[in-house]
């Protein structure tokens, strides 16, 4: 069989890193091809073995560095390169920030067609450790038989023991080797995915930055664990400000770590943070930005793009528990949001009321099909919000809400490529865009939002 590359796996390259993949790899080229590199940095000069060849490119893994980027910088996770969370550990933060800024500035050239100027300098997280309010442990059993907390490898249902993540506060760790101690004492089962059984799944914790209050919720296949109370004890010993600890149900076989029953062993069931001079509740299920002090950044840049002075209707799409419409309330005349997740929708009817906000109103709906009904009702609103998921709002949501005639669609999008591509959709329905602002909501990983002002063209 005729190969379509000039090597071939296991093949030894030299190679020059270039560039970075969305997925945080580096890029090098060989005999025209591209090869993807992870833990590689942008300007290292590298010997590579070829692992895997596809037609027109191949992944690689490092065997020498020959001569090494002026952006690598030694790792400071051991784990790092094993659970692959934090693909960019290796390279200094101001180096990670021109890369996410460089993927934005790209995707808008190269798939929207637009001028890469248009794209604003990158906000930087004022710290870039111990940032995440969330984090999911899976658990599983150690080959001596103790509790392991982690992180899945890659690809992979395989856990990465971490007992203390650099992005994650100090108080996670204490939680997590309370429940180990818990364990040790205990003795429950834990679950094997293999088999579906097993008790013990996930441990889930939230902590809300401003407020300081630690949750801790277990994930059990059942309905209780032996020694509640000593779970509750050591918890409370070990974990600073620990507001609650709540067990949860889920009984399926599935990757969805949280089931729909809770039952609370201590504590209050969520926490209350403050996010943008308002109150909101944190229940384990609830939609909250992980990183708060950049999720307040991102939601005033919002804002202003929106530039309301009272007398306009904000469309909140994928509102999630409000934060981004409720932010803007003060300035609107009215706010309109929309979720699919009919908890997040109560939550943000609760978060409205909460805070005395009375000009909002939250529906439960597919973006899509909501807005078409809307628009079908005649209704007209001045700005539009979009916080659509990955995959990004699409070509039909895009066509219904240009179709609506707002004077200002606000954009935020976690995803470069979509966003782009959203954008394109949005040109051929006469909207344009005036800038797109990159915020840096996820340190050390491959992820970086966006904000992004579309106006109405002049007709």
């Amino acid at each position: 069989m005729k190969r379509t590359l000039a090597f071939a796996k296991n093949d030894i390259v030299s190679l020059t890193i270039t560039g970075y993949t969305a997925q945080g790899s580096g890029v090098g080229h060989c005999d025209g091809a591209a090869v993807f590199v992870a833990g590689a940095a942008a300007g290292d000069q590298l010997r590579v073995r070829i692992l895997k060849t596809e037609k027109t490119y191949a992944y690689g893994k490092i065997e020498e560095i020959i001569a090494p980027s002026p952006d690598r910088i030694k790792s400071d996770c051991p784990q790092a390169a094993q659970c692959g969370g934090c693909v960019f550990r290796h390279i200094s933060y101001e180096a990670e920030c021109r890369a996410k800024e460089q993927r934005v500035r790209d995707a808008i050239e190269r798939i929207a067609g637009l001028s890469p100027q248009m794209v604003q300098p990158l906000i930087p997280a004022p710290c870039p450790e111990r940032y995440r309010n969330k984090a999911q442990f899976p658990l599983g059993l150690s080959p001596d038989g103790t509790l392991q907390a982690g992180f899945y490898a890659p690809h992979s249902h395989r856990i990465v023991p971490c007992m203390d993540c650099r992005l994650q506060p100090e108080t996670f760790t204490k939680a997590v080797r309370a429940v180990q101690e818990w364990y040790r004492q205990a003795k429950d089962s834990v679950y094997e995915e293999r088999t579906g059984k097993g008790l013990l799944r996930h441990l889930y914790l939230r902590q809300a930055m401003a407020g300081g209050g630690v949750l801790v919720c277990l994930v059990i296949n059942g309905r209780m664990v032996s020694r509640e109370d000593l779970l509750v004890n050591l918890l409370r010993q070990q974990v600073p400000g620990l507001a609650g600890v709540l067990l949860n149900e889920n009984r399926k076989r599935t990757n969805v770590v949280l089931g729909d029953r809770y039952r609370t062993l201590w504590g209050v069931p969520a926490l209350t943070d403050m996010l943008c001079g308002l109150q909101f509740s944190i229940s384990p299920d609830s939609f909250y930005q992980v990183n708060h002090d950049q999720a307040q950044v991102l939601y005033r840049l919002a804002g202003r793009f929106a530039a309301l002075t009272g007398k306009e209707t904000l469309l909140d799409l994928y509102c999630g528990t409000g934060t981004i419409g409720l932010s803007m309330a003060k300035d609107a005349k009215k706010v309109i949001g929309v979720e699919v997740v009919p908890a997040a929708v109560e939550d943000a009817r609760r978060n409205a009321e909460a805070n005395g906000i009375a000009n909002a109103e939250f529906f439960c709906g597919d973006a899509a099909q909501a807005a078409a009904h809307f628009q079908q009702q005649g209704f007209a609103p001045d700005v539009i919000a979009l916080d659509p998921p990955r995959k990004g709002c699409g070509a039909a949501l895009a066509h219904i809400a240009a179709g609506m005639a707002p004077q200002r669609i606000v954009y935020v999008s976690c995803d470069p490529a979509t966003l782009a591509r959203d954008l394109k959709t949005f040109a051929g329905d006469g909207y344009e865009l005036q800038t797109a602002v990159p915020v840096d909501l996820f340190p050390r990983t491959a992820h970086v939002e966006s904000v992004v002002l579309i106006t109405r063209k002049d007709r």
